[in-house]
């Protein structure tokens, strides 16, 4: 069974980080997950172990950007090993950034992949965080998923299967094809149509249209150690957060 984390990205917008991990822990989360920023800068990476002793919090998972981790791939590692982070990854390139055919993705995997084995040498898991472009098939009917994770064979995957859903394919097949690649999952929900446009359409799991019921239970045939619980653009993080662990705590 995937512990349960929160993505502390989801309350980016809410007041001070000392705040939010007290908020949660108060919910009863035991787990984050940190975002590039949170630990790029001395002083925030400072005030976040801090809060993360005061409130008995784990942080076994962490995104890092593209280019701080080629610029500064053992500062990262060494940042992972002080704050107990077992595995990174990045999380995102820009629409520019992104390659137009199968050769271009499969060039990315390795880019990644050259990064990774220095964080599998150091002992720490590391992968690619997707969104929905990587699930858009390329003219020759292929997705850059496919040639991303070809490209790069020692890369692990956190699977975010509300933005696979975004891009208008199942989630299930793509689940069962990575399965021994997954090791952590981003959870949050679709709003019906039309219903939480100041969010962005997403919503809290359990009050959306996704099948967290089923998507739970092939994940369980997975390799994930984490559901990482997110929300792109809540309202109020608090009721995402609590609404959120009390459904995951559910499946």
């Amino acid at each position: 069974m995937a512990q349960i984390s929160y993505q502390l990205y989801s309350s980016r917008n809410f007041g001070p980080l000392a705040q939010t991990l007290e908020m949660l822990a108060s919910l009863g989360y035991t787990n984050v997950e940190a975002y590039g920023s949170l630990l790029v800068d001395d002083t925030t990476r400072a005030l976040l172990g801090q809060g993360l002793r005061a409130h008995g919090l784990s942080m076994p998972s962490a995104h890092m950007g593209l280019a701080e981790l080629e610029a500064d791939t053992a500062g990262i590692i060494a940042t992972a090993k002080d704050l107990g982070i077992k595995a990174v990854y990045c999380p995102h390139i820009m629409p520019d950034q992104r390659p137009t055919d199968g050769a271009g993705w499969a060039a990315f995997g390795a880019r990644l992949d050259k990064i990774g084995a220095a964080f599998r040498a150091a002992g720490l898991d590391f992968g690619w965080h997707n969104h929905d472009f990587e699930f858009k098939a390329l003219p020759d009917g292929s997705f850059p998923i496919e040639h991303l994770m070809a490209g790069g064979p020692g890369l692990s995957l956190e699977l975010d299967i509300a933005w696979v859903a975004r891009a208008g394919v199942d989630p299930l097949p793509w689940i069962a094809k990575y399965a021994d690649r997954i090791t952590a999952a981003h959870a949050k929900d679709i709003a019906p149509a039309g219903e939480k446009v100041d969010e962005d359409g997403w919503a809290d799991i359990g009050t959306g249209v996704m099948n967290w019921r089923e998507l739970s239970k092939a994940l369980s045939a997975t390799k994930a150690k984490l559901l990482v619980l997110e929300h792109d653009n809540p309202s109020d993080d608090k009721r995402f957060a609590s609404a959120s662990f009390a459904a995951a705590s559910a499946l």
